[in-house]
C-alpha cells in the first residue's frame, strides 16, 4: 500500500492576519507560466488538498513569463487561476496579495503605484480577479530608493482601504526595518515579505529576528531560487547543501526549504511551482528535520549575524 503524502501540516502553524496557517504555503507566480491552464488549476487544487492554507499572489503575476512581462499568446493571471481553481474558497484559506508594482498589459511598460487612487485601483483589480468582496492580506511592495522611499503615504492609503472594509490586514514587501517602523506607527504590520534564502540577502537576518520579537510573520520569497530570483531553481547548489541533502536522501531544494523553516517559528515558506511532482516535494520538506550539525554545515562560512533558533 502506498504511503500517504506528507502535508503542509508537518511544518507547524503560525497566526497570520488573524488566521492559523500552516507554515508551508504556496507562491502563485510560477503557475502563470504554465502553458497548460488545466494543469495550473490542478496544481493549485492539489496544494490545498495537501494542507496548504496560505497562498501568495499579486495582480502583476501573469503570463507569459510569470511576472512583469508581456508577450504573445493568451494572458493568464495568477489571481484568476486561483479563483477558477478554488472558488468558492475554503474557510481556512488565507490569500495574501501585493500592490505597488504593475505593468501595462499592452506596452509591457513597468509602473509603480504611488498615489492613493492608483493603489485603490490595484486593490480593486485584485478583488475583481479573485472574486472577493475583501482581501485577507495586502502587502505593500516597494522599490527601495535611498533617500526617497518612505512608505508612510502609501501605507496610510492602504490603511484607509482597510478601514473601509476592502482589506483585512496589511503587510510590507521588499523593505528595511525603518520601513517597518514607519508603517507600524500607522497600522499593524502582519508580515514582512522579502527575498531571502540560505545564500542570498542574509543581511536581512537581523530584520528576520526583529520580526520574530514583534510577532510579525517573516515570509521569504525566492527561498529556493536564491539569487537566481525569477529564473527559478537551479542545479548549482553548493557542497554543503548537497552534503546535507545526500545525508537525508532528499533534494537540495528540500534542504533549502527546510532551512528556511528552521529560521524561526514566525517564518513562513511560500515556494511556487507549476509541476505537481515538485509541489509534493516542496510540501514534503515540511517534515524534514535538520540536526544541529546540519544547520552548522549549511551556515558555515556564510556572512551574517547569527541564525535564529
Amino acid at each position: 500500500m502506498p504511503s500517504q503524502p506528507i502535508t503542509a501540516a508537518a511544518a507547524g502553524t503560525w497566526t497570520l492576519a488573524g488566521r492559523t496557517v500552516h507554515r508551508m504555503g504556496f507562491g502563485s507566480m510560477r503557475i502563470t507560466a504554465n502553458p497548460d491552464r488545466e494543469l495550473a488549476v490542478s496544481v493549485l487544487r492539489r496544494a490545498v488538498e495537501l494542507g496548504v492554507n496560505h497562498i501568495d499572489t499579486a495582480a502583476f503575476y501573469f503570463s507569459p513569463g510569470g511576472i512583469l512581462r508581456v508577450g504573445s499568446g493568451p494572458t493568464r493571471y495568477a489571481t484568476e487561476l486561483i479563483r477558477e481553481a478554488l472558488s468558492p474558497y475554503p474557510e481556512d484559506l488565507l490569500i495574501a496579495t501585493k500592490v505597488g508594482p504593475g505593468v501595462d498589459p499592452v506596452t509591457g511598460a513597468y509602473t509603480d503605484a504611488t498615489s492613493a487612487a492608483e493603489l485603490r485601483a490595484q486593490v480593486e483589480e485584485n478583488l475583481r480577479r479573485l472574486g472577493r468582496d475583501h482581501l485577507d492580506l495586502v502587502n505593500l511592495r516597494i522599490v527601495k530608493r535611498p533617500g526617497r522611499d518612505s512608505v508612510a503615504e502609501r501605507f496610510g492609503a492602504l490603511a484607509q482601504l482597510r478601514d473601509a472594509g476592502l482589506i483585512r490586514h496589511l503587510g510590507l514587501s521588499n523593505v528595511r526595518l525603518d520601513h517597518v517602523d514607519e508603517a507600524a506607527a500607522i497600522a499593524p504590520v502582519a508580515c514582512v515579505q522579502n527575498s531571502y534564502a540560505l545564500d542570498n540577502n542574509r543581511k536581512d537576518d537581523a530584520l528576520l529576528r526583529t520580526c520574530g520579537e514583534r510577532g510579525i510573520a517573516f515570509v521569504p520569497f525566492f527561498a529556493i531560487a536564491g539569487a537566481r530570483r525569477e529564473e527559478g531553481a537551479g542545479t548549482d547548489h553548493d557542497e554543503a547543501v548537497r552534503a546535507v541533502a545526500s545525508a537525508h536522501g532528499v533534494t537540495p531544494h528540500q534542504v533549502r526549504l527546510a532551512w528556511t523553516l528552521y529560521q524561526g517559528p514566525h517564518v513562513l515558506a511560500i515556494p511556487g511551482t507549476g509541476d505537481p511532482h515538485h509541489l509534493e516535494q516542496n510540501i514534503a520538506a515540511s517534515a524534514l528535520r535538520l540536526t544541529a550539525n546540519d544547520l552548522a554545515t549549511l551556515d558555515a562560512d556564510r556572512h551574517f549575524h547569527g541564525r535564529v533558533a
